[in-house]
């Protein structure tokens, strides 16, 4: 794609989409988003931008024609939010995609765009912060920023702690990326700690068996794994595959059954036979 360089008027303050420093250039295609310079710019196109481009220009263009009634400002304000609920769900979704494929440096521009939008929609403290920052977290251990993660993690927590009706399943997932990021700092036993407590809470929400309570005994095993405790880590690894294995054989019980068909043909083949029945 091609970029325009900036020649910002006096007082006008553009910042970077990915950094938020003083922007130099502009995404052509859309005209509403800015980079400080050609590597964030394909840093951003390639994690989000290519998918939000032209979803970006309603939401952030300001030329907007005064509305007399009140019922058309309303209107006006619940599709912006139905707009916004959209990107968050498809950043996110996109973020935990690139993280799933091991693509960290691409997950962090779509991480942070969904994080911008809970923010406008859910103000700063809000627990649905907490999955954007998640991806974030694990993003920046994938990419070694540890102390980067920290922060991203810190923020986590500290919501989760002020919402006394957090869900099991967040609890989950925040203590699951502590548990790597300890891991991260070499920091074994307080790993297994947080594991243990991802664990407690999966296995709460969804059961010690479900495929989603495998991911902290993966990781866990891992740990023991990375301190030769090879017993252990053998024995929580045959745990996971026991669960994975477990779930697909459902999944292909499920695609290669034989439907049930009536005989006959046409809907006297459904009617009862023996009058009796009816009565």
């Amino acid at each position: 794609m091609t970029l325009n360089p900036l020649s910002n008027p006096k007082g006008v303050k553009l910042l970077c989409e990915l950094c938020q420093k003083p922007a130099f250039i502009q995404c052509t295609l859309c005209r509403v988003t800015y980079y400080c310079g050609q590597e964030h710019q394909r840093a951003d196109w390639e994690g989000i931008h290519e998918k939000i481009c032209q979803l970006l220009i309603p939401l952030r263009t300001m030329s907007l024609p005064f509305l007399p009634s009140e019922e058309e400002r309303k209107k006006r304000e619940d599709q912006k939010l139905y707009r916004q609920m959209h990107m968050i769900e498809l950043t996110r979704t996109t973020g935990q995609k690139l993280l799933f494929e091991g693509k960290h440096a691409q997950a962090v521009p779509a991480a942070m765009q969904s994080l911008r939008f809970s923010i406008d929609v859910h103000g700063l403290n809000s627990i649905e912060l907490v999955p954007s920052y998640l991806i974030l977290g694990e993003a920046s251990i994938g990419l070694g920023k540890l102390s980067q993660a920290e922060e991203y993690l810190a923020q986590a927590q500290w919501t989760v702690l002020k919402t006394p009706d957090c869900g099991k399943s967040i609890k989950s997932k925040l203590y699951r990326n502590l548990g790597l990021l300890y891991a991260a700092q070499g920091n074994f036993e307080e790993s297994l700690r947080q594991l243990a407590n991802d664990i407690f809470h999966a296995s709460e929400e969804f059961g010690t068996d479900d495929i989603r309570t495998s991911g902290g005994y993966f990781h866990m095993a891992n740990v023991f794994f990375r301190q030769n405790r090879m017993d252990i880590a053998d024995s929580l690894y045959t745990r996971v595959t026991d669960s994975w294995h477990s779930h697909l054989l459902k999944i292909v019980k499920i695609r290669t059954r034989t439907p049930a068909t009536p005989s006959g043909v046409g809907p006297a083949a459904t009617q009862p036979r023996d009058r009796k029945s009816v009565v």
